[in-house]
């Protein structure tokens, strides 16, 4: 029933009661006054209940509009009661309901706006029986004034509906505008949850591709430079050699990660297509043999987006690669066409991994490529298995030149 309002808030409508309260009640309360009287005025204790129960209204009109407005009718009905004229005081019904249709419940809301059209009856009836009851003398029932009062009472009425309506439209229309307010607030906070999910979610992208390559690497090196230790100590040397490299470059990329997630303006690892041969060194320091072929070449550049979902799709494939391959030679090839770059990356799988060649890295290439709108398809022929991503590029300039193999 009672709406939470700040402290200041609350002050305000006490206070503002308190002024409305003493600018109009005078005139009400010290009636001698006005009239010209002489001597101490007498109080008109009736008109000051109504008074102090209108202003009590106005004070609690966004506390309680309920209760604000339950008091207005009965200010209304004791100021009826006892005979009294119209007050000054009588404004304060235009203010409880602005607060009634802005602040309002629907069902308080309802009984506001049937308010404003029952209080201009009430008013038109009131004042056509108070001047009748004053003018009973001179006012006798007669064919000529029937039509008069009549127009008296739709005068007074249509007056009345239009002040009280005009008060309840601008509430609904403060309703509306708080409502519009709130709805823009909401969209905003979905907004940034989004965008915090979605880079979430890159970050996490991100973390997985480093982190799981650079393992791959360290674990392929480590079981070569165990077996070697004994036999080839220079290969071992090697061996630890490229993985203190490898753990150093992930360590990096994990710290700009971090530094990414603690500050969110930081710019994290941005590999791009220039990057691929320090990508495709590593994973031949791990004894893998590539065979790389690039047919049509690119001639310009594509944007930094795609660079990006290019070169973590081929990291992650080459990392299923050393994962789940049997070991012999992986196959990549790219191609870039007017409209689309191809990337497809093929391998022969372990037979002890020949149930789930690909792992949970699938789903992030998937990402990857859909987040650039682009698609990604996975292959199986016996023990060969193949990821090919394509991805749409606008306007990317190419050169068809022969195939450009590379074999290690």
């Amino acid at each position: 029933m009672f709406t939470t309002l700040t402290r200041k808030q609350l002050i305000f409508d006490v206070v503002a009661a308190l002024v409305v309260w003493l600018l109009f009640s005078p005139v009400s309360l010290y009636p001698q006054v006005w009239s010209g009287s002489t001597g101490w005025p007498d109080i008109d204790w009736p008109a000051t209940a109504v008074s102090v129960i209108l202003a009590g209204a106005l004070a609690v009109r966004r506390l309680s509009p309920a209760l604000s407005l339950a008091l207005a009718w009965v200010g209304a009905i004791v100021q009826m009661l006892f005979g009294l004229p119209p007050l000054g005081i009588n404004f304060a019904i235009f203010g409880v309901l602005y607060a009634v249709a802005a602040y309002g419940s629907p069902r308080v809301r309802r009984f506001g706006f049937i308010s404003v059209f029952v209080g201009a009856a009430t008013v038109a009836a009131y004042l056509a029986i108070g001047a009748w009851l004053v003018n009973g003398e001179t006012m006798r029932p007669s064919a000529d004034l029937i039509a008069p009062l009549v127009l008296m009472l739709a005068l007074v009425f249509a007056a009345s509906t239009f002040g009280l309506g005009l008060s309840y439209a601008l509430g609904a229309l403060k309703r509306t505008r708080l409502s519009a307010i709130e709805t823009q607030r909401q969209a905003s906070v979905a907004e940034a949850l989004a965008a915090s999910e979605q880079e979430r979610n890159r970050i996490a992208r991100d973390m997985h591709d480093v982190v799981a390559h650079s393992l791959a690497v360290v674990i392929a090196q480590a079981d070569g430079a165990r077996y070697a230790a004994a036999t080839q100590p220079e290969v071992a040397a090697e061996a630890l050699t490229t993985i203190s490299q490898t753990a150093r470059s992930a360590l990096s990329d994990v710290r700009l990660l971090l530094t990414q997630l603690r500050h969110s303006q930081a710019e994290g690892p941005q590999p791009s297509l220039a990057d691929l041969e320090e990508l495709y060194s590593q994973v031949r320091g791990a004894g893998v043999e590539l065979r790389i072929s690039v047919d049509p070449a690119p001639r310009s550049d594509p944007p930094a987006a795609v660079q990006l979902a290019l070169y973590r799709i081929m990291q992650e494939a080459l990392t299923n690669a050393l994962r789940h391959g049997d070991g012999s030679a992986v196959d990549v090839s790219l191609a870039f066409e007017p409209h689309t770059i191809t990337l497809r990356v093929s391998n022969a799988v372990a037979a002890d991994d020949a149930a789930n060649p690909g792992g949970h890295g699938l789903i992030g290439m998937r990402e990857r490529a859909a987040l650039v709108g682009g698609s990604l398809e996975t292959e199986r022929h016996g023990s060969d298995f193949a990821v090919t991503a394509v991805i749409p590029v606008r306007d990317v300039q190419s050169v068809a030149e022969p195939s450009a193999r590379e074999s290690v």
